[in-house]
């Protein structure tokens, strides 16, 4: 896809963050957009700030943990717009949590927004971008695609079977030879909202003797370096010349590089940093 002017992008998670700067670039670039999420007064601000004379602009709440209320919204963009050429499932939640105490409703609820919520947006919309003639998936994994962090490993669980999926329909739809593609997307720490609305259970705080919420406060402003306008960019930029992972901050590039230097080894890096910071702070 060499150009969005007059195409159709169906954005999740759009009340802020990467979604939010996807709408408006897009909208800047001639695109016609379908929002969701279920923040309903962030969903309104961004078809604000997207809002330009020649495009057309349609907004939904829709949960994405809810597999009817995914693929009403493909049926509805389609009905409204005429057609979609992208895709992109963005909406994401997180969860802090050992991984032996993490309740099971948690697990649940992040799974079906992280994992299901793209797997039920890729199949409800994929038939429409057939249909197009010139389509293309975006789903959005994490830096914790690539490693693994302590205390997250429902967050982890999710982003990885996100860019295993993706990986296998990338490669199904070029033994098609569909006139449909798609990408993998790793952010690394961007200026959102998802680290600060993450669910906090206690044995995060139980397993590190630290605030959790504190903590998460501190790598947030430390490592949160990359704007979502930037990472919109880089973003489209991977779909304009249809790669197949797109990592989104020099972190991004930077944990990528070491995955692939140590291999598993890098989690003796991390559980000593760990404890070096718990050290630190609790003395």
């Amino acid at each position: 896809m060499k150009s969005f002017s007059n195409k159709v992008a169906a954005i999740s998670g759009a009340a802020s963050g990467i979604g939010r700067a996807l709408a408006i670039e897009l909208a800047g670039r001639g695109c016609h957009l379908a929002l969701s999420d279920i923040d309903a007064t962030g969903l309104r601000e961004t078809a604000v700030l997207a809002r330009t004379q020649n495009i057309k602009i349609t907004t939904a709440i829709v949960d994405t943990g809810d597999r009817e209320a995914v693929y009403a919204w493909a049926e509805q963009v389609v009905a409204t717009h005429g057609r979609v050429n992208l895709v992109f499932n963005n909406a994401g939640v997180a969860i802090s949590a050992s991984v032996e105490k993490i309740k099971q409703q948690d697990f649940e609820w992040l799974m079906n927004i992280n994992f299901w919520g793209v797997v039920w947006g890729t199949q409800a919309f994929l038939p429409h971008l057939h249909a197009s003639g010139d389509g293309h998936i975006v789903n959005v994994s994490s830096v914790f695609g690539l490693l693994s962090m302590p205390l997250n490993g429902a967050y982890n669980a999710s982003k990885f079977a996100v860019r295993g999926y993706t990986e296998c329909l990338r490669m199904e739809l070029e033994l098609q030879q569909a006139a449909v593609s798609a990408t993998c997307v790793h952010p690394g720490g961007v200026k959102t909202n998802i680290a600060s609305a993450a669910r906090i259970d206690p044995s995060a705080e139980q397993l590190t003797g630290i605030s959790t919420r504190a903590s998460n406060r501190r790598a947030e402003k430390a490592l949160n370096t990359t704007k979502p306008d930037v990472a919109a960019l880089q973003i489209l930029r991977g779909v304009e010349k249809n790669k197949r992972r797109v990592l989104v901050g020099i972190d991004a590039k930077l944990a990528d590089i070491i995955v692939r230097l140590l291999g598993p080894f890098y989690q003796i890096i991390i559980v000593r940093a760990r404890r070096a910071h718990r050290k630190k702070i609790v003395g």
